[in-house]
């Protein structure tokens, strides 16, 4: 084992992102599941189907169509169209659950995906060490600071909750969310590509090859067979003397 930074192998990396990613998905949909039943999503969208079925029957119209469908039709139709949206939109119970199902779609979601996270990224890593998650494990990976310390509990409170929930998750799912429910068209695109070519630029040209989440913590994604993590900065500077001391007796002879 050595002192000197080395790096994690690229396709490593990736198999083991993309285990953990599996793992992240089944567990995040399993306490969606229970989140929605407990705060009774189901119910308000229900309500909200049942106004979108009235106003489509009393006008004989379809709300669900793209801006190139309500183009094709007539003028007639289109006033028809805008009528029954109106309607929709005036009626206070079909906006007050329309209002909740957004809101309620936003709080299980996140809350869904944060103990995921919350269980696998950090959990997981504190009973396994050196930031451990079973993908890194499976497949021979660590986490250490950039110095070559151990990582400290903060620097993975930070990497997993600012870092991969907040930035990397959760603003590109709220802006998809927006953008399902027609609150953002193109902005929203423009900041999901954004958000993606700065991931790549930072796993491309930095010395670590670190993600988002790995340079707002300082840390750095390492083999784990061959490189070397103190326990401590006092552990690094004494091993750094030692192996100083030892090339001057050498060089004595």
């Amino acid at each position: 084992m050595v002192t000197d930074l080395q790096r994690a192998g690229m396709w490593k990396r990736m198999a083991a992102w993309l285990f953990d990613s599996i793992l992240l998905v089944v567990l995040a949909v399993g306490m969606g599941f229970l989140l929605s039943a407990l705060v009774g999503y189901d119910s308000w969208n229900e309500k909200l189907d049942e106004a979108y079925a009235r106003y489509e029957t009393r006008y004989g119209v379809v709300f669900d169509i793209s801006q190139e469908e309500y183009q094709a039709k007539t003028e007639a139709e289109k006033k028809i169209y805008d009528d029954a949206y109106a309607a929709l939109i005036a009626d206070q119970e079909a906006m007050g659950a329309y209002n909740m199902v957004i809101n309620l779609t936003m709080v299980v979601t996140s809350l869904g995906i944060l103990l995921a996270f919350m269980l696998l990224e950090f959990a997981v890593p504190l009973w396994l060490r050196d930031g451990r998650t079973l993908g890194k494990l499976i497949f021979g990976l660590g986490l250490m600071r950039s110095d070559g310390v151990k990582m400290n509990t903060m620097q993975l409170f930070v990497r997993t909750l600012l870092g991969k929930f907040t930035i990397e998750t959760m603003v590109p799912v709220c802006v998809i969310i927006l953008i399902f429910f027609s609150s953002m068209g193109l902005n929203g695109t423009l900041l999901l590509a954004a958000l993606l070519l700065a991931q790549g630029a930072c796993v491309g040209f930095t010395n670590g090859n670190c993600a988002i989440h790995d340079l707002l913590a300082g840390t750095v994604c390492v083999d784990y067979q061959s490189q070397m993590i103190f326990e401590s900065s006092e552990a690094l500077l004494e091993y750094k003397k030692k192996q100083a001391a030892e090339r001057a007796a050498r060089a004595d002879y």
